[in-house]
């Protein structure tokens, strides 16, 4: 049985990460307001405790909840089990903080008023948006 682990995140916004875990291939996720347990391979309930989930019958059969726990100043940790960590790294965590970001400062963009008029993905990873204010020259 593997113990969960913890890693610090820049992730803030629980419904970007919702959308950043739909990105990644994971479109069933739980979000709470009050953290609750995390559930390893044989269905065992640990102390662990998440606000965003993916919970492991939508990750493999032999895997373990994979969560994401408020902290007090907003962020996020991620929590993810020893064993699920072969495949959940740092390069997982990365591309989920990644989609985190440009789902998060696309809501703050449409809130504002714009919307995505084209967007392009450079080789590095980099992405580059062209923005329209909405009802401008649509």
């Amino acid at each position: 049985m593997s113990h969960f682990t913890t890693m610090t995140t820049q992730i803030t916004d629980p419904e970007a990460l919702r959308s950043a875990l739909g990105d990644v291939g994971y479109g069933d996720v739980e979000v709470h307001d009050h953290a609750q347990p995390l559930y390893g391979y044989l269905g065992d309930q640990r102390s662990d405790r998440a606000n965003v989930i993916v919970r492991r019958r939508h990750i493999g059969r032999a895997s373990n909840d994979i969560g994401f726990r408020r902290e007090e100043d907003g962020h996020y940790l991620a929590v993810i089990s020893e064993y699920d960590r072969r495949v959940h790294d740092d390069a997982w965590l990365g591309r989920v903080s990644a989609r985190h970001a440009y789902n998060a400062t696309s809501a703050t963009l449409a809130e504002q008023g714009f919307h995505i008029a084209d967007e392009t993905v450079e080789e590095d990873g980099t992405v580059r948006l062209v923005l329209r204010r909405i009802g401008a020259g649509q």
